[in-house]
């Protein structure tokens, strides 16, 4: 007997890694030489995966644009020194003021306790911490 709540299951789910749904302050900026003042922006997380980033914007981010997205992460280092999650990537999907970007390469880097939420046109001294 076939169980077809399983089949429907995995017909229906293509992602594959799962999504994780951490609401967290994000910060993004794109990445284009060709423009004097690159697109950035705030927002909050709606889920995060190993492959990449779905992301609420401040304003309507174009599919293919390289952008760097700024991520305060909830666990800490040493349990009190705070952390940021940070990674490149491209925009796959657009909807509304949504934006989903793939996972090129990251970094986990050292926050003040006061940077709640990075400036998106400035980058605060931090440390990074090695992924690998």
């Amino acid at each position: 007997m076939v169980d077809n709540d399983s089949r429907l299951d995995s017909a229906v789910e293509r992602r594959s890694s799962r999504r994780f749904p951490i609401e967290q302050d994000v910060c993004y900026r794109t990445l284009d030489n060709k423009v004097a003042v690159p697109e950035s922006g705030t927002g909050k997380t709606v889920d995060i995966s190993s492959g990449g980033i779905l992301f609420g914007t401040e304003q309507r981010l174009r599919s293919g644009k390289r952008v760097e997205v700024s991520v305060n992460w909830p666990a800490q280092l040493d349990g009190g020194c705070p952390l940021k999650f940070v990674a490149v990537g491209r925009v796959v999907r657009v909807e509304d003021n949504r934006a989903a970007v793939t996972i090129e390469q990251y970094e986990f880097r050292t926050r003040r306790t006061k940077d709640l939420a990075m400036a998106a046109t400035g980058r605060p001294a931090t440390a990074a911490i090695p992924y690998h």
